[in-house]
């Protein structure tokens, strides 16, 4: 690394933490899942799915913002020696299996929306790949990187849905393309030795040496050369796996911690009123160059889908201004007026969480979400329809029957639209304010 100034180090660290949070909050859910066999959350190696058939509950913590609309499946690919195949059956209901390379952008999507409900194979295939695409295959989705994750998402109806989804799931299939085609297996990659997942290290100069390990298997893109560029003058992050941050000058290393500082501060500050989520998600060609939104979308709600195959929005402050929405201080009312209900081609849920944690809320009904699917709500008069969110249950039934539980503190609330019509993707379409209500029970 040649001559390097402190405020080059500084600029260049603030910028490779923007770009590359994607990558370490990907590497944050693939290592127990896919690397460390002593984790629960371990699917069994790369390779592999695992499904989640049951309705999400507060005990889930794989990612934060889970839902309970659609069910996860979950699967890891290592792309290094070979091509994998994805096989899907026919199905009959919304679903969607969103490839995603190393730093989350979308590599394609295998799905109702895009795919549509046939059976189908479909391959995927690393940098570099040039082989020859088999007879039968449906499509071809070329990644950027080796390392590629798949967050499967499949529609339940609810509880008595269970089987019905569990079939679907096990349709699900993964081969290595020389077991699909039956040829001979190529000769087996190294496997590296893995770095611990060590949360602090998203804070400090030990972050650039994850980077550094990982971007062993993502390429350099020519969109991203000069910035990659940067980060190797500047702070000796090659891609070599071999960034070591003892070997930095001092006034360097603090210079690194503040650069990551002031990257933190900018992401803080983007987030703060991003309420919906149009730009957050999507394939390369999608974000471009910005990957502070990319940054805000991860840190919002990891492996979100883009807004063409689910909309999400959701409420930073209530109507009185509390930023976030305490449902300690406060009841909360969302009213949707006679014909303005979310516009979704598929369905819509609204799902409540706590903070600072963004998981699901522990309650007596063990009700996590209101829809389009929830049974026994009560709609207005007039046809719209009302949400009491609150730690209390209402004591009026037809309040009651439409309580959101909230937690004795702070949430958010996230709307998903799947399939938005276009009135939502345009603006046209809005949500309601979040009416903040200083009464502890609705009588």
């Amino acid at each position: 690394m040649s001559e390097v100034s402190v405020d080059e180090a500084r600029k260049a660290a603030a910028e490779g933490w923007i770009w590359g949070l994607a990558l370490l909050e990907n590497y944050r859910t693939m290592y127990p899942q896919a690397i460390d066999p002593q984790d629960p959350r371990y699917v069994g190696g790369f390779g592999r799915f695992r499904h989640y058939s049951q309705p999400f509950t507060p005990a889930n913590t794989d990612v934060v913002t889970p839902n309970n609309d659609t069910p996860y499946s979950w699967a890891w690919l290592d792309l290094r020696a070979e091509p994998w195949v994805v096989s899907v059956p026919a199905v009959d209901r919304y679903y969607v299996l969103p490839v995603h390379d190393l730093d989350t952008s979308y590599v394609g999507y295998v799905g109702a929306r895009t795919t549509g409900p046939d059976a189908g194979d479909h391959l995927v295939a690393g940098p570099g790949w040039d082989g020859e695409v088999p007879q039968g295959i449906a499509g071809v989705l070329r990644a950027d990187s080796f390392l590629v994750g798949i967050l499967g998402r499949t529609y339940l109806a609810g509880p008595d849905d269970v089987p019905a989804l569990r079939e679907i799931q096990a349709g699900y299939r993964l081969h290595p393309l020389s077991e699909f085609t039956g040829s001979a297996a190529p000769h087996p990659v190294d496997e590296p030795v893995w770095p611990i997942w060590r949360e602090e290290d998203l804070g400090t100069v030990e972050f650039f040496t994850l980077l550094d390990f990982l971007l062993q298997f993502f390429p350099v893109l020519d969109s991203e050369r000069s910035l990659r560029d940067r980060l190797a003058a500047s702070l000796g992050v090659t891609g070599s796996g071999e960034f070591e941050p003892a070997t930095l000058a001092p006034e360097i290393r603090a210079a690194v911690e503040q650069g990551i500082a002031d990257a933190r501060a900018r992401l803080d500050e983007a987030k703060k009123d991003a309420a919906d989520s149009t730009h957050w998600f999507g394939t390369r060609a999608d974000h471009g160059t910005d990957y502070l939104t990319r940054a805000v979308g991860v840190d919002k709600g990891l492996y979100g889908l883009p807004a063409a195959e689910a909309w999400y929005a959701g409420w930073v402050q209530d109507d009185l201004g509390n930023r976030p929405p305490d449902a300690a201080t406060h009841d909360h009312v969302i009213h949707f007026a006679h014909g303005a209900l979310p516009p979704a081609r598929y369905f819509w849920s609204a799902t409540i969480y706590r903070l600072p944690e963004r998981l699901l809320v522990d309650n007596p009904i063990g009700r996590y979400s209101i829809g389009d699917r929830t049974p026994g709500l009560v709609h207005d008069d007039d046809g719209g329809l009302t949400l009491y969110v609150g730690k209390e249950r209402p004591q009026d039934p037809k309040r009651a029957a439409n309580w959101l539980p909230a937690p004795d503190g702070p949430f958010t609330i996230a709307i998903r639209v799947y399939g938005p019509e276009a009135s939502v993707l345009d603006g046209s379409w809005t949500l309601p304010a979040l009416h903040a209500d200083v009464r502890k029970s609705q009588p």
